[in-house]
C-alpha cells in the first residue's frame, strides 16, 4: 500500500521550501498539485516522477487522484502553497481518507505560510497573540466571517488577512476596516505584502486610518497590529514584553498598575484618537470613575490642560483653591511639592462661617469670596458645591478675580447643570467642565492631577507621584 505526503512548499520562493519537503519531493513517485506551483519544485523531482497538475479550484480532484495513485502502491506528494494545513490541502486529504475508508498512510509536512513570510518582510509584527482570517466566503458564510472579525478586533489580536479581495468580492475588506476602527486607534500599524517571496513581491507599511483597500488584490496578505504594535524606521513591530521589566525599573507598584490601567482604558475607549491635552484628563477621569461616559460629558476649552500646565511650568501659577477639603485631599502631594504649588480650602476657615452667617449666604459662597481676595489668580477646583461655582462666576464677571483656570465638577441635582452653563461663559479662562449632573470631589481632584502631570502624557506614564 502506498503513502500520501501532504507538503507545504512555502509562499513561492525556492529558498523558503524546507529541507524535509524537498527530501519528500525527491523521493516521490508522483507529485500532485496546482499547476502554477510546479515551477517552484521542478528541479527537485527525481527522474521518472510523474507530475500531475490541475487548475484552480480543483482541490477535490487532486485529492481523489492522490488516493487512486496511493492505492496503487505509489508514494504521492500533494503540494500546497504556504503551509498545507493553513487553507491548504491537508484537511481535505484527511477527510477524504475517512470518507473512503482508505487504508492509506498520510503524513503532513509543514511549510512557511504566506503570513509568516509577509511578517518577516514587514519586520516583527507577530510578536504576540495572532489570529488568521480568510475573507473568502466561498465555503464560509459572511455572517460567520464577520463574527470572527469582530472577535479578533475586540480581542486585540494581531490579525492576518488571507483572500482579502477579488474581482467579484470587493466590499468585504472595507467592512473589516470599519469593524477594526471601532476597536483600534487610527495609527494602528497595517502591513501588506503582495506575492510574498516571488519576483513580483511588493511590501508596504501604513496605518489603519490611512490604509486603502483598493491597493490590494487576491495575491496580498494583510497584517493588522494590536494595541501595542508600532512602526519604527519603516518596520512593523509588535512587542512581546521582554523590555517590560526594564521599562518598569524604578517604577513603584502603584504606578505600574496605573500605567497598565491606562493602557487598558485606551484600548477600550470609543474615541482615543484625540489630542493629548484632551486624552490625558479623559484617561484620569475614566480611571477614577470606571465610567467610559466621561468621553461624552467632559467638556474642555481648546488646549485647556496644556495652557494651565504651562502656567505652572512658567511659575505664574502657584496656588490651587478647592471648594471642599475632600477635593483638596485628592490632589497628589508629591506633584504639589515637585512643582512648588500650594492647595487652599476655606471651608473650615472660621472666617467663612462668620461671613456666611453675617451675609446670609452659604459657606461655599463665603469661601470663594475669601479666596478671591487672597488668591485671585489661582486654579479653582470644584467637586461639590454649585453655589461656590456660581459665586466664582459672579466674582470674575465683576472683575474681582482672574483665575488661571477652572475645573468645574460639582455634583448633584440642584443648580448643578446651571452652574456649569454659567462657567462656560467665562471665555478668557481655560476650563475643564464635567457636564450634566455627574462630578464629585474625586473627579475634580483627578482632573487637577492630570494637569499637574501633563508632562507625562506623551509617554503615557501616569502615577509618578503616587
Amino acid at each position: 500500500m502506498g503513502k500520501i505526503i501532504v507538503a507545504g512548499i512555502g509562499p513561492g520562493s525556492k529558498e523558503d521550501i524546507t529541507p524535509a519537503v524537498l527530501e519528500a519531493i525527491g523521493q516521490a513517485d508522483v507529485v500532485v498539485g496546482y499547476k502554477y506551483y510546479f515551477q517552484f519544485i521542478e528541479g527537485y523531482v527525481k527522474s521518472g516522477c510523474e507530475c500531475i497538475d490541475t487548475g484552480m479550484k480543483k482541490e477535490r480532484e487532486r485529492a481523489e487522484e492522490a488516493f487512486r495513485l496511493a492505492e496503487e502502491g505509489k508514494v504521492v506528494v500533494v503540494i500546497s502553497s504556504g503551509d498545507a494545513g493553513i487553507y491548504g490541502m491537508a484537511p481535505l486529504v484527511y477527510q477524504m481518507k475517512e470518507q473512503r475508508h482508505a487504508d492509506i498512510e498520510i503524513c503532513t509536512l509543514p511549510g512557511i505560510s504566506a503570513f509568516q513570510k509577509a511578517a518577516s518582510l514587514l519586520g516583527a509584527p507577530l510578536g504576540h497573540d495572532t489570529c488568521i482570517i480568510s475573507l473568502s466566503d466561498l465555503m464560509t458564510p459572511w455572517s460567520v466571517i464577520e463574527k470572527r472579525i469582530n472577535a479578533a478586533a475586540v480581542g486585540d489580536f494581531v490579525t492576518a488577512i488571507y483572500n482579502p479581495k477579488s474581482h467579484g468580492r470587493y466590499w468585504q475588506l472595507y467592512r473589516l476596516v470599519e469593524i477594526f476602527l471601532k476597536e483600534r486607534r487610527t495609527d494602528t500599524p497595517v502591513g501588506y505584502v503582495r506575492q510574498a517571496g516571488r519576483d513580483e513581491q511588493e511590501v508596504k507599511v501604513t496605518t489603519l486610518g490611512e490604509f486603502d483597500p483598493e491597493d490590494v488584490d487576491m495575491f496580498t496578505v494583510i497584517l493588522i497590529g494590536n494595541s501595542q504594535s508600532y512602526i519604527s524606521d519603516g518596520n512593523f513591530i509588535t512587542p512581546r514584553g521582554y523590555y517590560r521589566e526594564q521599562v518598569q525599573e524604578g517604577v513603584k507598584p502603584g504606578q505600574s498598575i496605573m500605567m497598565e490601567s491606562f493602557r487598558t482604558i485606551l484600548s477600550e475607549m470609543q474615541n482615543p484618537d484625540v489630542p493629548k491635552w484632551r486624552l490625558w484628563p479623559l484617561l484620569h477621569a475614566i480611571h477614577t470613575t470606571v465610567d467610559f461616559d466621561m468621553e461624552n460629558c467632559i467638556w474642555m476649552d481648546e488646549c485647556a490642560t496644556a495652557v494651565i500646565y504651562n502656567k505652572i511650568k512658567e511659575g505664574t501659577l502657584r496656588h490651587i483653591v478647592t471648594d471642599v477639603t475632600m477635593a483638596a485631599s485628592g490632589i497628589r502631594k508629591g506633584a504639589l511639592e515637585r512643582l512648588g504649588v500650594q492647595v487652599h480650602c476655606y471651608i473650615d476657615d472660621p472666617r467663612s462661617k462668620q461671613m456666611a452667617d453675617e451675609k446670609g449666604i452659604t459657606r461655599s459662597q463665603a469661601c470663594m469670596q475669601l479666596a478671591a481676595v487672597e488668591y485671585p489668580d489661582a486654579l479653582y477646583v470644584f467637586g461639590n458645591a454649585p453655589t461656590a461655582l456660581f459665586e466664582l462666576c459672579d466674582i470674575v464677571r465683576k472683575g474681582k478675580a482672574y483665575p488661571a483656570g477652572i475645573i468645574a465638577a460639582p455634583v448633584g441635582f440642584v443648580h448643578v447643570c446651571e452652574s456649569k452653563h454659567a462657567v462656560k461663559t467665562l471665555k478668557q479662562i481655560p476650563k475643564i467642565v464635567v457636564e450634566g449632573r455627574k462630578g464629585g470631589s474625586n473627579l475634580a481632584a483627578t482632573l487637577c492631577n492630570a494637569i499637574l502631570t501633563f508632562d507625562d502624557a506623551e509617554q503615557l506614564r501616569p502615577g509618578r507621584d503616587l
